[in-house]
């Protein structure tokens, strides 16, 4: 396999690729999440959906934004950073968080921007969705909450905001959890065409880059991310009021800006703030991760995903991939919480 990997528009390879994977590389395959010992998970087990609400949603001006976030556990407790992707939000961690903070951490988990509560502190701001610029708000959240270092952990955009910290500030990253492994955007690489089906499957993205498709995220954003959230985990049977809590997050003023040039920006349709160049051509020589980690997939994730073969050599710190079983999709952290929450636990102890 080449070196190269098309780190923004990640290629499904199938179960087949999954199970040659695995073996090569010693994925772990669970039904339950387990600890690295092999023994059963010490994070209690929880139906998903448990819990439906935060207590409270704390606002604090960090760079760009004033940026709303939940926090559970204890104030002095070691950090935990979960970071959500599109089209969620922070409800994805909301039987997560509870189990981490029974275990002692702290647990922060922020709005990105463009959703919840976040806003721009000013109006001239574009609203730029570039990978840099989101990472670069969760370093400036840690800077106003005088966080030093935390576990990070994510999927979707949140995964790949995770990674980039990883990738750039290692010094502000204890721990790495990385839903579908090795995510970066790389331009040069996205502009070479994938095979038609892979091509198929980011129709939304070509979408994006019309200013039909614009209007009709605007008009439809509720139908439309949840048609996302059914094709990307096509075996979870989530209700309406579980979506409906996490779609009043994309009523932000500034979530389809935000959306709209994340996706053209990663076509070379828009183009990125300068002020992120520098950041963004060191992500482009695909930076090896060296702090610890875990990447973990769900056994029935409909969107891309990368096979776990191709991003094995880009972490040289100690590294273990998971396959969570039982009809697991793309929203991993919601979908399976208790696994979710033991990959943090284990990799915090390393």
């Amino acid at each position: 396999m080449s070196e190269e990997i098309n780190h923004h528009r990640r290629r499904f390879f199938g179960a087949a690729a999954l199970t040659i994977a695995a073996a090569q590389f010693g994925t772990v395959t669970l039904a339950k999440a387990q600890s690295s010992n092999g023994t059963i998970a010490d994070v209690p087990a929880i139906k998903p959906g448990t819990h439906t609400s935060f207590s409270s949603i704390k606002q604090v001006d960090a760079g760009v934004l004033s940026i709303g976030y939940a926090e559970v556990g204890p104030a002095d407790g070691p950090v935990v950073i979960l970071l959500h992707g599109w089209p969620y939000d922070i409800y994805s961690f909301v039987d997560v968080a509870p189990l981490l903070a029974s275990k002692g951490f702290r647990v922060i988990i922020p709005y990105l921007r463009g959703y919840g509560t976040t806003r721009f502190l000013s109006s001239e701001t574009p609203r730029n969705g570039q990978q840099a610029a989101v990472a670069s708000d969760v370093v400036a959240l840690m800077d106003a909450l005088k966080i030093d270092t935390a576990v990070l952990a994510g999927f979707d955009w949140g995964a790949r905001t995770a990674l980039i910290i990883a990738a750039l500030w290692p010094q502000r990253c204890k721990a790495l959890v990385s839903v579908s492994g090795y995510l970066l955007t790389n331009l040069e690489a996205s502009k070479k065409p994938l095979p038609p089906k892979a091509e198929r499957d980011w129709w939304y993205q070509f979408y994006f880059a019309t200013d039909r498709g614009r209007a009709g995220y605007e008009a439809n954003r509720h139908d439309f991310n949840k048609l996302i959230w059914q094709t990307a985990s096509p075996k979870w049977n989530f209700d309406d009021a579980t979506f409906d809590r996490s779609a009043s997050a994309f009523d932000n003023p500034d979530h389809v800006d935000v959306v709209i040039h994340n996706y053209r920006w990663r076509l070379s349709l828009a183009k990125g703030d300068a002020q992120y160049d520098e950041l963004e051509n060191r992500l482009a020589k695909a930076p090896v991760v060296a702090v610890p980690t875990i990447t973990l997939e769900g056994d029935a994730n409909g969107a891309p995903h990368l096979d776990p073969a191709s991003y094995r050599n880009k972490f040289s710190g100690k590294y273990e991939h998971r396959t969570i079983t039982g009809g697991i999709g793309h929203n991993l952290p919601q979908e399976a919480p208790q696994a979710f929450a033991q990959a943090i636990v284990d990799i915090a102890a390393s």
